[in-house]
């Protein structure tokens, strides 16, 4: 007899419930999330269970983890996936995990993709850089706007960069404004600092260097966005088609259409965001190449230079699946000609 399992976890506790090929419900019970706990719960179904499937949420990495290491077979269903049970009056956790079991005995689990577990590690650490990043550029903005309200002009980056002790007395001569400057200009050399250290890590550790070097032949790709893009996709074999990898990368328009009205839209973020700003960061310094830049203008005039750009990262973004998947350099002439 075959037996499925669902749990639907939760930051602290996981309800696990498991049915039989009929439906039929042989467990329901909620366990911490203690893997130890969960394994004992699955044991006595070790033999006839076909698959378990977990909601993929933020902290699922334990989990299905575990579950791999005990030969158990682990599916992430994707929460925007999971259509609910309209049937049911009253719903909670346990009904969620019997409705995750019954979708897998079904066929209808909208799967999300289970990341290599080393390569995860190099991927998450990729995106620990990107936020000590984005946290000094947000550290940089400050300081800028201040000068801005005490002299009335613009500190450009490049000034910013170049400032020395004595530039700092003399712009903010009063003690607890320099002091508050002093303090995140440390912390801002101190994120910067950081960021060259994981960027240099992750690079030293990258798997597929081969994949790198195709990448950075795309227009606008260098080194730190051909490391994301190439950790952010992952095995390019999980997407059959091109259009589904752009779909991942947010390049594809969410509207709902019928009879060429718009009926609604769907879920937006539904993808990657890291991938999504990458290519919009590539088309950004695409734009510097002359047959990209004729192509934007072109689209810009028909449309809206925001559109335009989009364009242009879907396109790059088109180009690399075929980059990654044929393993050739990109072809400028056939993206952009």
């Amino acid at each position: 007899m075959t037996l499925y399992a669902g749990i639907d976890l939760h930051s602290t506790n996981s309800v696990l419930a498991v049915v039989d090929q009929d439906g039929k419900r042989l467990h329901r019970k909620r366990y911490p999330n203690d893997l130890d706990r969960i394994l004992k719960a699955l044991e006595p179904y070790r033999g006839d269970l076909d698959r378990i499937v977990v909601e993929s949420t933020f902290n699922w990495y334990w989990l299905v983890d575990g579950l791999q290491d005990a030969g158990h077979r682990p599916q992430l269903a994707h929460p925007p996936g999971i259509t609910p049970y309209s049937g049911l009056k009253h719903g909670d956790d346990h009904s969620d995990a019997e409705h995750l079991a019954n979708l897998a005995r079904l066929g209808l689990v909208h799967e999300g993709f289970i990341y290599p577990r080393e390569d995860r590690k190099l991927r998450d650490l990729l995106r620990q850089r990107l936020r000590f990043v984005q946290q000094s550029v947000q550290l940089l903005h400050s300081i800028q706007s201040l000068w801005n309200r005490m002299h009335g002009t613009v500190l450009s980056a490049n000034a910013f960069r170049q400032l020395e002790a004595k530039d700092i007395e003399s712009a903010f001569p009063d003690p607890s404004v320099r002091m508050g400057v002093l303090a995140r200009i440390k912390a801002w050399q101190t994120l910067q600092a950081q960021a060259e250290v994981l960027e240099r890590w992750v690079l030293e550790l990258l798997p597929d260097r081969a994949g790198l070097t195709l990448l950075k032949s795309a227009p606008g790709i260098g080194k730190v966005l051909g490391i994301t893009i190439l950790m952010e996709t992952g095995p390019i074999e999980r997407f059959a088609e091109v259009g589904d990898h752009a779909s991942y990368c947010r390049m594809v328009d969410s509207a709902r259409l019928s009879n060429g009205k718009a009926k609604g839209q769907g879920n937006r973020k539904s993808g990657n965001r890291y991938l999504c700003w990458a290519y919009i960061e590539a088309a950004h310094h695409a734009l510097r190449l002359g047959p990209v830049r004729a192509w934007y203008q072109r689209k810009a005039n028909k449309s809206h230079p925001v559109k335009a750009r989009k364009a242009v990262a879907h396109k790059i973004a088109r180009g690399c699946y075929h980059v990654l998947k044929a393993r050739k350099p990109f072809d400028l002439k056939r993206a952009f000609g």
